[in-house]
């Protein structure tokens, strides 16, 4: 019985190795695309433009090199391991700072550890970015159930729930005994359930929006807030085709997503206007905004063709977004680096149990995100929030960051 309780929650290496015929494959359906003609209009209000998804393929079949994305995924220590009949892949970086403290961080959809990777080095080795050690964290990047390298679920139920339930058993079995969450877009929604949930050890939360915000009327008493309220109602009435299509039919939508590269590009460059102008800029002008270069755009969009997640990441198996959608325009939704103020203790931490490298030899495969404003519904302020929060939780708020709320429980370990 013990062995096989140990195979069950074992550890395992992961390496990120796709044939070249997989490549050869992608390349060989950029350059069989159907296209139909020209929009009717002058704007995006038809949806993705021509010449810019035209564009994109054209850099994806000839410039674009995914090897380098590989190279950067394998640089860090990577990790798979059951949880609740789920193969859930991690990226697990531990800083050389004494009382780093752990944290998990989840991406959202469309997108991926990929575009987490820019905040490893920041993270765990502040001191060579301008902070100090204080600041470390060892960081915990896990794949959503369904998503990139992580399996995908065969049965309905993986919600919001279920997945934060998966995430503090992923921390359990890496032997934090003290630990912080992090997420934006589904991750916040995740990040949130777990706050909710208050598993052993988990001290506190930051997300990128703030859920509970979404379930009420958006306040309209200032000219930001009714300018949020405004990009919120036409982002109702015109801007949330993909949502609806995802939340109602994802398999039919997934068909698509998995059988050709140009459908999964136009569909995760669609949902949010202010990336798509920037992504436009990029392909079209050659003026990329920061990091939202023409490579690291497809970064993305490939590792959901190559893991063949375009279907399973649109949330057959239990409305992974779980939220109520808003235009990214209110809130930027970029993950920003904070300094902690608070004050931490050492982190626990337990040794991987390798059992051999395992490479990704799948022969072909195959999707974008919003964001919320985090404000209080008409008539209750926030002050007022967070003192109905404590009464009934327990808990307190520590701080604001990034327009969220970190929560933590009011029995805090010693220091």
């Amino acid at each position: 019985m013990s062995t096989t309780v140990q195979t069950a929650t074992e550890i395992r290496p992961f390496h990120v190795e796709f044939p070249e015929d997989a490549l050869a494959e992608l390349r060989d359906r950029i350059a069989a695309a159907r296209w139909p003609g020209k929009e009717l209009v002058a704007d995006r209000s038809q949806g993705v433009q021509l010449k810019t998804l035209q564009e994109l393929a054209s850099y994806w079949e000839n410039s674009y090199d995914w090897r380098k994305a590989e190279a950067k995924l394998n640089a860090l220590p990577q990790f798979t391991t059951a949880i609740d009949g789920v193969d859930v892949h991690f990226i697990h970086v531990k800083s050389g700072h004494e009382n780093a403290l752990p944290l998990i961080m989840t991406h959202g959809w469309p997108g991926s550890v990929i575009e987490l990777l820019e905040s490893v080095g920041p993270l765990t080795d502040p001191t060579v970015h301008g902070g100090s050690a204080e600041d470390a964290f060892h960081l915990v990047l896990p794949s959503l159930p369904g998503y990139g390298f992580s399996g995908e679920p065969v049965e309905l139920g993986w919600d919001l729930g279920r997945t934060a339930q998966a995430w503090a058993e992923l921390m359990r079995r890496l032997g934090y005994t003290r630990y912080v969450a992090q997420g934006g877009d589904v991750g916040a929604g995740v990040t949130d359930a777990m706050g909710r949930q208050a598993p052993e050890g988990l001290v506190g939360i930051h997300t990128n929006l703030l859920v509970p915000a979404l379930s009420g009327t958006m306040p309209t008493n200032t000219d930001e807030e009714r300018a949020a309220a405004a990009q919120i109602a036409t982002f109702g009435q015109s801007g949330n085709g993909y949502f609806v299509e995802m939340a109602t039919r994802p398999q039919t939508i997934g068909y698509a997503l998995l059988d050709s590269p140009i459908a999964l590009a136009a569909w995760m460059i669609d949902h949010d206007t202010d990336a798509y102008f920037k992504i436009a800029r990029a392909f079209v002008d050659g003026r990329p905004s920061g990091n939202l270069t023409c490579d690291h755009i497809l970064d993305n969009i490939t590792l959901y063709w190559l893991s063949g997640t375009g279907t399973s990441a649109v949330g057959r198996t239990g409305k992974p977004t779980g939220l109520t959608p808003q235009p990214r325009a209110v809130s930027p939704c970029h993950l920003r680096r904070s300094r902690s103020a608070s004050r931490r203790s050492r982190a626990r931490s337990g040794e991987h149990r390798a059992a051999g490298s395992r490479r990704v030899t799948r022969t072909s495969s195959t999707s974008t995100r919003s964001t919320r404003a985090a404000t209080s519904p008409p008539g209750k302020s926030r002050r007022s929030s967070r003192r109905r929060y404590e009464r009934r939780s327990g808990r307190s708020v520590d701080r604001r960051v990034s327009g969220a709320f970190v929560w933590a429980r009011r029995s805090r370990p010693p220091h």
